[in-house]
């Protein structure tokens, strides 16, 4: 009777685990697959595959990576890499940035992880030299993305006319994939939709407008979030790949709006990356898990 029981106990399970993966079926579409924080996605037309989540070197423009010290630095990049984190992001501006990440970066496989730089544009130096220069501080043979790094001004599209032809000069020359702009302010992000030379666009995006754009770029006061959510849809529309930035709004926000804001992002906005600056490896796996959860 015993072993009667259990064989009836065990057939029962069985049967109500079919049945609830039956039910389940109508609300699910075929061979769904759970998306997550390290997910390969591909950034529009650029059709340069980055990690869903990006590892930003540039909190405090840089400073807090820098403070890190190279030991330190190296230890989190390879942390956040072996977590599944494979698209790095780093700028012109931020110091020695370039340096510490091509030296924590060193020995890797060059093909398991991407690179994006930012280049500032007001300069007048040789565009080709400056691409060289900073491949060689970040001891890489291209770099993935190329920016152009702080787009304020209603006129950047003209503005950059020299250093535009320059990226496309060095994406013949093998040294840069694919290429975009950096936006901060409501009147240079109003001239993203529609922009045809533009590829990548890396945009401020978060819950409540903190560290957003606004009429004046940078200035004390909350962003416009529905516009800038608009100009993102367009965007993606046109077949930009978009990159969300301040998402934990400079470093300001609490746990609970770092997890609003993830979500916003990607289910409000639908950026299709976004690159959050670390000082520790709990700031990694948290980013990670805010990111899966916002997926669900």
């Amino acid at each position: 009777m015993a072993q009667f029981s259990q064989y009836s106990r065990r057939d029962f399970l069985k049967t109500s685990l079919a049945a609830g993966a039956i039910a389940g079926a109508g609300s699910l579409p075929l061979n769904a697959e759970r998306q997550t924080a390290t997910d390969w996605v591909t950034l529009g037309r650029s059709n340069v595959h980055v990690t869903r989540l990006a590892f930003g070197t540039g909190s405090m423009s840089g400073q807090v990576q820098r403070d890190l010290g190279q030991e330190q630095f190296t230890r989190l990049v390879r942390y956040a890499y072996d977590r599944g984190i494979r698209f790095f992001e780093t700028s012109e501006s931020y110091g020695e940035m370039h340096k510490m990440l091509g030296i924590a970066l060193q020995g890797l496989p060059r093909e398991s992880y991407r690179i994006m730089s930012k280049v500032t544009t007001y300069h007048e130096v040789d565009p080709q030299q400056k691409f060289d220069e900073l491949r060689t501080l970040a001891n890489t043979e291209y770099f993935d993305i190329m920016l152009l790094h702080y787009q304020h001004t209603p006129t950047w599209p003209t503005d950059t006319r020299k250093w535009q032809d320059a990226i496309l000069e060095a994406e013949s020359r093998k040294v840069i994939v694919s290429h975009g702009a950096s936006v901060h302010g409501l009147p240079a992000l109003r001239l993203v939709p529609g922009n045809e030379w533009l590829k990548v666009a890396m945009i401020r995006v978060n819950h409540n407008g903190t560290r957003m754009d606004a009429e004046v770029p940078d200035a004390p006061m909350l962003g416009n979030v529905s516009e800038v959510v608009t100009h993102v849809h367009q965007a993606r529309k046109e077949g930009m790949g978009v990159i969300s930035m301040k998402l934990v709004g400079e470093g300001v926000f609490n746990h609970e709006d770092r997890q609003k804001a993830m979500r916003f992002a990607f289910k409000t906005a639908g950026v299709d990356s976004v690159t959050v600056g670390y000082k520790s490896t709990a700031e990694v796996d948290e980013a990670i898990a805010n990111l899966n959860l916002a997926l669900v």
